[in-house]
């Protein structure tokens, strides 16, 4: 398993022979690893897990057995999407389970970051294990725990499901090949395992999902305003040539209202605040400078289609002071 400590000498990734390099070394530790025991991987779909499901398909193939749980926090169209690139085309053992509601339920009420946090990371653990349990002879959990994970959570700025270990009652033991690898890091290596540009280059999405953009106790409402205008903003950046150029931008509905108008009417609807950020390693980012025009279609275009919503601001903060995520 990948060391805690990422070696200093260590060169950063950034071509294509680092990066064939690097994957030479983990297919070799992953198959002494493991051997011919079967992997269970929490695949999310996202840049992480993927380029952790494109290893390990190369260093075990059908001994992996990847889990994708739809916890009912994920952007809109992203389960077809995994469904499609993974079972369809990458021929992958995929399960999927939607446990939307099961999730959902549990996080009723619950609007400390941290307690939501914690408790999307132990049910993402609880499906795996029951998912495991239908399989004979899983041994290891895979996860796409990066480097950023392990140095927030060391600090305390924030839990991560994923950088962590599991539950004393299970037997797994963990696999994380790109723990020691920043963000920019993960998608060269991505692009050298032959994964198409559209997964590499996806902005990056946390574990807890949406779950961390519904600010405060999560509400079904609440959430598909957070899912709806994250949609739309993701649709007009990429009309917009931003998508690709930007590292990641993203909508939050915080728990509270404001007074607005509609309908020649009074309002008393939720805000939604846009972010836009630029980095190389997620320990610091600036601000993306979105011309004005586009921020003012972006909001007519919110305000109108996403019910519950009366108004758009733009987060102006970088990391720090403001951490990248709001919770």
């Amino acid at each position: 398993m990948a060391t805690l400590v990422r070696p200093a000498e260590m060169e950063r990734i950034t071509t294509p022979a680092l990066a064939q390099a690097f994957i030479d070394e983990q297919l070799a530790e992953l198959q002494q690893q493991i051997g011919d025991k079967k992997v269970l991987l929490a695949l999310s779909g996202g840049v992480d897990s993927s380029v952790v499901a494109a290893m390990l398909i190369k260093a075990v193939g059908k001994q992996l057995t990847c889990v994708h749980v739809n916890h009912g926090l994920l952007r809109k169209g992203e389960p077809e999407q995994v469904i499609e690139v993974f079972r369809n085309q990458m021929d992958a053992n995929l399960i999927y389970v939607d446990a939307t509601d099961r999730f959902l339920d549990k996080l009723a009420g619950v609007s400390d970051p941290e307690a939501k946090r914690k408790i999307i990371g132990s049910e993402f653990i609880e499906v795996f294990a029951e998912e495991a349990r239908k399989l004979d002879g899983v041994t290891f959990l895979a996860q796409g725990t990066i480097w950023p994970d392990i140095l927030e959570s060391e600090k305390g700025i924030k839990a991560h499901h994923n950088a962590g270990g599991l539950p004393d009652d299970l037997s797994f033991e963990l696999v994380e090949p790109v723990r020691i690898l920043f963000k920019d890091e993960v998608r060269v290596v991505g692009k050298a395992l032959g994964l198409p540009d559209n997964m590499v280059y996806r902005q990056p999405f946390p574990g807890p999902g949406l779950g961390v953009r519904c600010v405060g106790a999560i509400t079904r409402d609440r959430l598909e305003a957070v899912r709806e205008s994250d949609a739309i903003l993701r649709e007009e950046f990429a009309k917009n040539g931003l998508e690709g150029k930007v590292w990641q931008y993203f909508t939050i509905v915080p728990d509270f209202k404001s007074t607005g108008i509609k309908n020649e009417q009074r309002s008393f609807e939720w805000p939604v605040v846009i972010r836009a950020v630029n980095t190389k390693d997620a320990m610091t980012a600036t601000i993306e400078d979105i011309p004005w025009p586009l921020l003012h279609h972006i909001t007519n275009r919110i305000t109108r289609e996403v019910k519950g919503v009366n108004r758009v601001l733009y987060d102006l903060t970088p990391k720090p002071t403001g951490t990248i995520e709001w919770e």
